[in-house]
């Protein structure tokens, strides 16, 4: 049997953090994915609260950051799928939060 390359841990730790946001149901584990996933700009009004079921809720600062971002749902789910595991975020879901 032909043993498969050895990964970086930088490789391994998003799928790391998915696998225990899930388990425990709490996102911002996930912070730092979130992060480089959508930029400085829009982490910086939003944060990752939870994952269950394949659905990451996320606080937004406001209304217009969930519309906004509501917009760009299904490029978000890619660029942190592309992260975290092809099917790790099926969903996004926005909570106005602090």
């Amino acid at each position: 049997m032909a043993r498969n390359e050895p990964k970086s841990l930088e490789s391994l730790l998003p799928r790391v953090l998915a696998r225990l946001a899930e388990e425990s149901g709490k996102g911002h584990s996930l912070a730092p994915v979130w992060a480089a996933a959508v930029g400085p700009q829009i982490a910086k009004h939003t944060s990752p609260y939870t994952l269950q079921g394949g659905t990451l809720v996320v606080t937004v600062a406001s209304a217009e950051w969930a519309r906004t971002l509501s917009l760009e749902e299904a490029s978000l789910c890619e660029r942190l799928n592309a992260r975290l595991g092809a099917g790790t975020v099926k969903a996004l879901s926005f909570r106005l939060g602090g």
